[in-house]
Parts: structure tokens; sequence; C-alpha cells
């Protein structure tokens, strides 16, 4: 009886435990790691979190702080996930990162940086046999984008349709919310629509993967340059833990190997940076207050109607 007992004791203050853990915050420990999601984009390999895999992996190994790496199913998952309290760390697109410090005060972490630059770029695409030759060709056109909460496949193309003088909803022919800049960029190649967004790295991947012949397309529109895709963290941990992670990351590129640090869209790049301001980086989402969310449910109800 009492050797009942004492097991009794043990898994009831297991189960105390286990719902603990999942009310609150993990520590980094080991059996208690830092859950990490990451939004669904193009990644270096098949596997996004293999992208990431050599970072946290250092940070583990030199700081002792333990990780979980997950890919979320969506942009808004993530952000969710995050504001629930699901998640410690999140790598966002610049817009869901907007997004998550609005809804929960979401802390900047770090960004990438390649050759002293932390920016990327957006673009529209189009076959150079569509006959479009200036991003106002767009009217009377079909066109193909990624994720409504995607930075560089919607948001700052539509923004740059808007500031041409386009309704997208009214003018676009055809729009087709295709929810990853992959899908957009295959959407144009089948020949589903005249054009499409996605970011320069995504066009750039499909082109290096012999996904798409440059001679066939081309650029039509390129935005201006945009904070890369930042980190963050969950506002509810540690002061303590926080500085170490901000200190981890501003020292990863002392314990990976170079060429094994990945950034934005699996690319290789020289460091992270986790003294990035966090006005620089909602002072460039300002620009995109013009796509406003009447703006997003009007092509939303516009791509349900094909």
């Amino acid at each position: 009886m009492k050797l009942k007992t004492i097991l009794s004791v043990c898994l009831l203050l297991l189960f105390t435990a286990s719902i603990a853990y999942a009310g609150g915050l993990a520590d980094g420990s080991r059996n208690n790691p830092l859950r990490v999601m990451l939004v669904p984009t193009d990644a270096g390999s098949s596997d996004i979190t293999e992208d990431y895999k050599p970072v946290f992996d250092a940070i583990t190994k030199n700081y002792g702080i333990h990780f979980k790496v997950m890919a979320g199913s969506s942009y808004g998952a993530v952000v969710e996930g995050m504001c629930n309290d699901q998640a410690e760390i999140a790598w966002f697109g610049p817009v869901t990162f907007g997004e998550a410090h609005e809804m929960c005060g979401a802390e900047l972490l770090a960004v990438d940086v390649k050759k002293g630059k932390s920016v990327y770029y957006s673009g529209i695409y189009t076959r150079k046999d569509s006959g479009l030759s200036d991003i106002k060709d767009l009217k009377g056109h079909s066109m193909a984008l990624g994720s409504t909460h995607s930075t560089s496949s919607f948001n700052f193309p539509v923004a740059m349709m808007i500031a041409a003088g386009l309704d997208p909803a009214r003018d676009l022919s055809k729009i087709v919310i295709a929810g990853s800049h992959s899908n957009s960029i295959a959407s144009m190649k089948e020949g589903r629509v005249d054009a499409c967004a996605a970011s320069f790295n995504s066009y750039e991947k499909a082109v290096k993967n012999n996904i798409l012949d440059p001679k066939d397309f081309r650029v039509l529109a390129k935005s201006e340059p945009i904070p890369n895709p930042p980190m963050a963290m969950n506002t509810k941990l540690t002061p303590e833990l926080k500085a170490k992670l901000k200190e981890a990351f501003n020292t990863i590129h002392t314990m990976v190997e170079p060429g094994k640090i990945r950034g934005y869209g699996g690319k290789k790049v020289d460091r992270y940076d986790a003294d990035y301001p966090t006005e620089k980086m909602l002072s460039a989402l300002k620009k995109l207050a013009a796509v406003t969310p009447k703006v997003k449910e009007a092509m939303v109800e516009k791509s349900g109607q094909q």
C-alpha cells in the first residue's frame, strides 16, 4: 500500500508539472526547451527548421539554452502561437512581427545581416510575352499573390500597385491568393495568371533551381528596401533570459562556421544583429498604411469569385 501511495503521489506531481508547463512559458532547460515557431516560407532546404538548426544548436552548446524548433502552419498561426504563449521565440515577416507586436508586445530579438545590410526586396514578375511593361499595365490583367499576412508576396506589392494609382480589387481582372511565394510564382509559370508577387529571394531561388528560365520572365516592379524578417521573443520571458538570447544572437558568427548561418529564405548570411532598433522595423511598416483591412477583404472576396 505504501508503494502504491508513493507512486500515486509521483504521478500526481508529474501531472501537475505538465499542466503548469502547458499553461506557462518554457525556461530553455533541457526538459523545458524554448519553443521556436517559424513562418512557413521558402527555405534553402526542404525543411525550414533545418536552415536554422546550426544557429540554435550552437546557442545550446555555448549558452546552455535548449530549443524546440517548429514550422508554423500559416503566418497567422505563428502570430497566434506567440500571443497565446505557445511559443517563446518566433521568426516572423516584418508585417507579422508588427501584428504580434501590436497584439501582445512581441519584442524584436534579431535580424540577419549580409554584407553589412539587413534588407530584402519584394517584386512583381511577369512573362516577357505578357505585353506588360509597367506596373500600371496590370490594369485588366490577372495576378497571383501569397498570404495576406506576407510582407513581400502581398503587402508591399499591393502597396506598390496602390501608389501607382491602381485599385487592385477593382482593376485586376483576376486575383489568386496562392498562400506562399512559391505557389504565387508557380501560378505565373503555369500560365494561370499574367503576373505574380514574391520576394526577390524566392524569385532568384526559382531561377537558380531552374524552375524559371530568366529568358522567359522578367521583373515588372521592385520595392524599396524592406527590413529583413526578424526573430522575435515573447515579452513575458525573464529579463535575464532575454539578455542572454540577445548576446547569443549577437555573437553567433563566432560560434558557427562561415556558410552555415542561415537567414531569410534559407540564404547564407554573415551574422545576426540583436541591436536592430524596433522603431526602424515598425516605421518601415507605416508605408503599408494604404493596405487597409478593407483593401485586403476586397481582394480576398474577388479571389473567391473565380
